[in-house]
């Protein structure tokens, strides 16, 4: 079995080679695998860094967008690369951790899901996320933690009404998808809609979502953080129309 680890990157310099020694260093036993990192035309010295990152990690596979195109853009060329049996999503900044790997794999690798989530709010995690947010109120930080709770809930409420997906985190970075069945889904994602959009597609073609519990370090605007409010009502939009369009 192989796995491909595609990392759509932009602007990332502080980060991506922490990122990729982390995800090298994730101990998989039997699977091969290849990383695939999109720098998506970045501005500072990420193309630089991924360049001579590569040239020392064979497993590590650079790609260079000619100009700024999006992350989900990113995400599709890394697709159209990838060899792998099956493919993981990882973000290029730290707030995901890959030794949740094997527990995001073993379903598939035990040939029980097509498709697996990580999901931020399993369990306890959910409690963490409502006590950051009060936290970062109270320190005068800017995390936005009860905003983004409530909107990523709401993207929920919205998956499970619109396709019964029966999940609790539509918007995780984290979602692995077996390459039979990815290669069936024509995306046209562009920016940060590639979630909302595999969400609709992937469901609409009946197949069910597996989640698991990961871990999670949210990180502040000031740090790099690239979403923002119109990224929330462009992932409402793309959960509303797919359901009535392929």
């Amino acid at each position: 079995m192989k796995l491909s680890i595609l990392i759509p990157v932009y602007n990332e310099e502080k980060t991506i080679a922490q990122v990729l020694d982390r995800v090298r260093g994730v101990s998989l036993p039997g699977l091969l695998r290849e990383i695939i990192a999109v720098d998506d035309h970045s501005s500072d010295r990420t193309r630089e860094i991924l360049q001579a990152y590569a040239k020392d990690h064979a497993e590590v596979i650079p790609v260079e967008h000619p100009r700024n195109m999006g992350k989900g853009r990113a995400i599709r060329t890394a697709l159209a690369a990838a060899t792998g049996d099956c493919v993981l999503i990882q973000d290029a900044d730290l707030e995901y951790d890959p030794n949740d790997y094997p527990k995001l794999l073993q379903p598939i690798l035990e040939g029980r899901a097509k498709v697996v989530y990580g999901s931020r709010f399993l369990g306890v995690n959910r409690l963490k996320f409502v006590v950051r947010g009060f936290w970062s109120m109270l320190s005068g930080k800017r995390y936005y933690y009860l905003t983004h709770f409530l909107g990523l809930q709401f993207l929920n409420l919205l998956s499970n009404v619109l396709y019964c997906a029966k999940i609790t985190d539509e918007a995780t970075c984290y979602k692995v998808f077996s390459r039979e069945l990815i290669a069936e889904i024509p995306l046209r994602c562009e920016r940060f809609e590639f979630c909302p959009e595999v969400t609709a597609k992937v469901r609409k073609l009946g197949v069910p979502i597996v989640e698991v519990p990961i871990r999670y370090h949210p990180r502040t605007a000031e740090e790099g953080k690239k979403l923002n409010w119109r990224d929330g009502f462009i992932a409402i939009w793309t959960l509303v129309k797919y359901r009535f369009i392929d």
